[in-house]
């Protein structure tokens, strides 16, 4: 007999299918060495290139300026003292400097995105259409092949630069699109919130990781080993990605029998059984989608500008120098990866063990993790030359953001789950375009690189975040949607 869950606030045409009948039935199989932990750690191992090849710029851009003009052009009276720090070795530094004005800067910043949303709709068909293994695997190959053409593209000027990382970002559109596809016919619906954050963790720990290695190459090396390194470990991804996952349980050569089942029977009655067919209609016209666009869209907003300008901020501003900025610049991140993991946690504890509704359970976890970061960020342009003050406020600021991880990030799972890789692409679509936009704007907000500037940039993002979460508290659903439930009979595994 099938359990069935509504999902509040009246609206009475959702009457999806409640996941916990259909498992409860089933014997769960362990966690340890079993394959879809497996794909969740190698998926993170995906995702940390990812990062990295996406913010590594950020910090090697600081180091890519001919400072001499840098310095004449942009301090001011408000800017705070440089701080102490050890001479820089004087070998291997041999490559080319720049003189990009601002403008110039905020456009190499944000170019990635104008590739990377030209791929996300696409990704989740084609991860539906054709199976999003290949589909991420070359997609992230290509990311890394273009990031070994930095530094060539960079001597041969700022619209070369702009191109290639425009190309590497229609490489790594299809990342998330492909990887929802793959846990659509991997994760069960009561593991979702861990392994989606166990996978994901990798973005962030892609770039905790990514930020202060790249500001320790760039002091004892150069800049353009920053892309050389991280580009190399992108391709020892690419082998082990190859060899050791598959597109689901029941082409895993490997899976045990036990897994293979506790896995397919949990998802029996969410997938549907006609993969050609897609709702267009429903999907676009869809509530709890566009909850989900505009939250993600508002997160992202605040997420981009500290991703590609916070290095920008340490150097211009509080005036650290190249290794101390990757470092500080990757304090945020490592809160915001805590607490992403213990969000997953949390929350899959609320609707297993708790019985807490799904809905109730995304929405708590998306507004504090979209107000927080807005009172934190502002908090942190008023701190001042107080450089300890203004960190913490940033790393408080972008931990809090981890726990939107089991928020509106993952509801595309409970909405749709056949469906979740192309409802990616959708809101993702929307929510690069924060990543296109922003760095510009911020950057011809601050050509003076004031304070007051700072805190102009601080409150838009602000602002944007509270409207968002504002839109998916009160639009926001947490359970299967009547037009993502299969029409016909369940034809088995």
């Amino acid at each position: 007999m099938e359990r069935y869950e509504s999902d509040t606030e009246g609206d009475e045409q959702e009457t999806p299918l409640l996941h916990r009948g259909h498992e409860d039935k089933v014997q769960r199989a362990p966690v340890c060495c079993s394959s879809r932990y497996g794909l969740a750690l190698l998926s993170s191992y995906g995702f940390f290139v990812v990062y990295s090849l996406r913010v590594n710029l950020s910090v090697a851009m600081v180091d890519m300026l001919n400072n001499t003009h840098q310095s004449s052009a942009n301090h001011s009276g408000s800017l705070c003292p440089a701080h102490a720090n050890p001479p820089r070795p004087k070998h291997n530094h041999t490559a080319s400097l720049y003189d990009w004005d601002s403008e110039t800067q905020g456009w190499i910043l944000g170019s990635f995105f104008y590739g990377y949303i030209l791929t996300q709709i696409p990704g989740g068909y084609l991860a539906g259409r054709f199976g999003p293994k290949w589909l991420m695997g070359f997609g992230i190959l290509g990311t890394v092949v273009f990031t070994l053409l930095t530094p060539v593209a960079a001597d041969l000027g700022a619209s070369y630069l702009i191109a290639v990382r425009v190309l590497e970002g229609i490489g790594e559109g299809v990342t998330f699109p492909a990887m929802y596809t793959m846990w659509a016919a991997w994760a069960p619906p009561l593991e979702r919130s861990r392994l989606l954050t166990i996978s994901y963790i990798g973005a962030q720990m892609g770039t905790v990781i990514s930020l202060p290695l790249s500001g320790e190459i760039c002091f004892y090396l150069d800049w353009t080993y920053v892309f050389y390194v991280f580009g190399a470990v992108g391709l020892v991804w690419f082998v082990l990605w190859a060899f050791l996952v598959f597109d689901s349980p029941n082409t895993h050569p490997r899976i045990s029998e036990r897994e293979r089942l506790y896995i397919t029977t949990s998802l029996k009655n969410e997938l549907s059984t006609s993969a050609n067919y897609i709702p267009w209609r429903a999907i676009v016209t869809s509530r709890p989608l566009w909850a989900i666009v505009v939250a993600h869209f508002s997160y992202n907003w605040t997420f981009y500008t500290l991703l590609t300008l916070l290095p920008t901020y340490m150097n211009d501003i509080l005036g650290f120098s190249i290794q101390q900025n990757g470092m500080l610049s990757a304090l945020p991140y490592m809160g915001c990866a805590v607490l992403a993991v213990l969000s997953g946690q949390v929350a899959d504890y609320l609707r297993e063990t708790c019985q807490y509704p799904t809905v109730t359970v995304r929405k708590s976890f998306s507004f504090v993790g979209m107000i927080g970061p807005a009172v934190f960020l502002v908090a942190a342009g008023y701190t001042g030359c107080n450089y300890t003050l203004a960190v913490t406020f940033l790393t408080i600021s972008s931990s809090l953001g981890g726990v939107s991880a089991s928020g509106f990030n993952i509801n595309h799972l409970d909405i749709a789950p056949s469906y979740a890789g192309i409802l990616l692409g959708i809101t993702n679509t929307f929510a690069t375009i924060p990543g296109m936009v922003g760095p510009v704007i911020a950057r011809a907000l601050t050509t003076h690189n004031t304070i007051e500037e700072w805190q102009t940039v601080f409150y838009i993002a602000a602002a944007i975040n509270l409207f968002g979460a504002l839109v998916y508290t009160v639009f926001g659903r947490g359970s299967v949607q009547p037009w993502a439930v299969q029409s016909s009979y369940s034809h088995g595994d």
